[in-house]
């Protein structure tokens, strides 16, 4: 071996060593880099020379640049990081839902429906008094804005949650064209013979990451190897690449398939999201995605739309079932009020238009009809009650076709011997007609037989006085139009809390009053129906949102503490420790130190050889 040869091991000594140098200053560099991924270089020892029966080391060379990954843990960090944006997200939104019920005692809708009540106590006292009944408007009025207003607001958070979908959808395709080009520039760089596109894969890893913490992703990277004698660790060394969405592909090595979202097919405002297929089909994926940002927002906003059922709105999702029991607690507010308000003598009775048809069952139409009747009462001019007639309700009753049952106009108007006295001209039809108008208005009007008679109506559980607005102190049908009838607002003297109208009646107030200790039915969305008074429905509903934000945000704290657990985990294996670089970097130092000076020895030899020849 000659010295020629000894003068090359100490340059691959010197050339291992700064390779070493320089991937050690690398990982220093890097060190507050979360997304960067720890490298190591490998040595092995260059083929030995054999001469005279003896093996001569030729020096070392550098095999490769190792990450130092474990892709397995790194999955459990792409999941954490999903359930973490998860959690964060929904704690959010719920917390500020739960900012438009505030659980005080001088404000939010309790404070309002306690002043309404209070309001109807004061008029039970004396019904004819007119600054009361401007105050009892004033309340009714303030209680039923406040209910549209909160509604408006979770309303308006439904559709940002719709807004910050389509934002979220176009991250995600942002993203994955990301990694699909990436995917591209990896397989060039290490098309070489032992190249390794290691800043490239940890950039590849940290699109990987910021696309969990918008969905959950599931994916496959080929072949996944353990090489003890560098790492223990589970490393991704494959050049395939195969990332899907709940099923469907998004990014196939190098080739993105988009994410595609509208709202074409739902003819609706609120977006549904697809998969684009090769052949251009569209999957659906709105009611598979999970996890992330956008499966929060799934889930808060609604996944399920038909225009024809909801008005284009979710049927379903937190925020919607949020307004829908506001919907149903309103409901059954108007509806009862109503029921009662009717017990109040009128001249006449008009009903609101009505999207009803004459054929239709009153069942079929309306959710809180139900089996029943009602009594229509008729006064003379006295208060005195000189007729009396019940009408019955049930799945067949219809307001004016008799095909198949019999309508509420045959029962009113029908000639009946309401008093049972044989006298065929002071029964209810006699005094007060009903008709339904092309308009789809239900109206009692008097006869010319009638002598300033008034009618009112009892319910007996059947809620259609409530439900079709014959007499109205509340217009609306739910949450989003409740209302004061607009006759009141403007002169309140025309409100009546009397049921007969004789001086010292105060039935209908009393009633009013008594309606917030009286347990009802609420009628959901569902069709399931819920018990319970006004203000204990209205606290159960708070209480929901209350617990729901409670359970999020309980959920929120776990999540994170596993995340961090996971992420530290993560950082012990693949994050630069300084102390341990520094310890290297010296290492390296030494041996570069080591690899001159057998260079510089081999040059003072050849200096002296060169020197005795000379």
């Amino acid at each position: 071996m000659s010295l020629f040869s000894t003068l090359n091991t100490g340059k691959t000594a010197l050339n291992a060593s700064q390779i070493a140098i320089a991937t050690t200053s690398q990982n220093i560099s890097n060190a507050d880099n979360d997304s960067y991924t720890r490298q190591r270089v490998s040595f092995a020892a260059s083929s030995p020379l054999y001469t005279q029966g003896v093996s001569i080391g030729s020096g070392v060379s550098v095999t490769s640049i190792v990450r130092i990954h474990d892709e397995f843990v790194y999955s459990k960090l792409r999941e954490a990081s999903s359930n973490l944006s998860y959690d964060t997200f929904s704690t959010k939104t719920l917390q500020e839902t739960a900012k438009y019920f505030p659980d005080l005692s001088d404000s939010g809708l309790a404070q309002d429906l306690t002043n309404y009540f209070t309001e109807w106590s004061n008029l039970a006292s004396n019904t004819t008094e007119g600054s009361q009944k401007i105050a009892l408007i004033q309340k009714s009025v303030t209680l039923t804005t406040n209910i549209q207003s909160t509604r408006d607001s979770l309303r308006s958070l439904q559709d940002s949650m719709n807004t910050q979908l389509k934002t979220a959808v176009d991250e995600l395709n942002s993203i994955g064209s990301q990694i699909a080009d990436l995917n591209k520039q990896i397989g060039i760089v290490e098309a070489t013979k032992g190249a390794s596109a290691n800043d490239l894969r940890d950039q590849r890893d940290k699109l990987e990451l910021t696309l969990s913490k918008l969905v959950n992703i599931s994916v496959f990277k080929g072949n996944i190897t353990s090489d003890t004698t560098v790492d223990a660790n589970m490393t991704d060394t494959g050049k395939e690449y195969y990332l899907n969405i709940s099923g469907a592909s998004f990014v196939d090595g190098p080739t993105f398939h988009p994410i595609v979202i509208d709202n074409s097919s739902n003819e609706s405002s609120y977006y549904s999201i697809s998969s684009q297929m090769q052949d251009g089909r569209l999957y659906g994926l709105t009611e598979q995605l999970s996890g992330g940002k956008i499966g929060a927002i799934l889930d808060l906003r609604g996944r399920v739309i038909d225009k024809s059922v909801n008005g284009g709105y979710p049927q379903d999702g937190i925020l919607q079932g949020y307004i829908d029991d506001l919907d149903s607690f309103a409901q059954t507010f108007i509806t009862e009020t109503n029921n009662i308000y009717a017990q109040s003598a009128q001249k006449r009775m008009d009903s609101p238009s009505l999207s009803l048809k004459g054929n239709e069952s009153l069942k079929n139409v309306y959710n809180n009809m139900n089996d029943g009747s009602m009594d229509v009462i008729v006064y003379d001019t006295n208060g005195k009650e000189v007729a009396r007639k019940t009408l019955n309700i049930n799945g067949m009753t219809t307001m004016s076709d008799d095909t198949f049952s019999q309508s509420i106009l045959t029962q009113f108007n029908s000639d009946t011997d309401d008093n049972h006295d044989n006298n065929a001209l002071n029964d209810v039809s006699d005094y007060f007609k009903a008709e339904f108008m092309d308009n789809g208005s239900f109206s009692i009007s008097p006869t010319s037989l009638n002598n300033g008679y008034t009618v009112a109506i009892k319910d007996n559980g059947s809620n259609f006085p409530g439900i079709i607005g014959v007499s109205q102190f509340l217009t609306g049908s739910d949450a989003s139009n409740i209302n004061v009838k607009t006759e009141y607002k403007e002169n309140p003297s025309a409100l009546q809390g009397y049921g007969a109208p004789i001086a010292g009646n105060h039935s209908v107030a009393n009633s009013m009053l008594q309606l917030q200790y009286t347990s009802l039915n609420f009628y959901h969305k569902d069709g399931s129906i819920s018990q319970g008074t006004i203000q204990g429905q209205y606290s159960a509903f708070t209480a929901k949102i209350a617990t729901d934000a409670s359970a999020a945000k309980s959920q929120y704290d776990t999540n994170e503490a596993l995340n961090a657990t996971i992420t530290s985990e993560f950082q012990s294996i693949s994050g630069v420790n300084k102390e341990e670089e520094l310890i290297d970097l010296m290492q390296y130092q030494k041996s570069f130190a080591a690899a001159a000076k057998i260079i510089t020895t081999i040059d003072q030899m050849l200096d002296t050889l060169l020197g005795i020849k000379s």
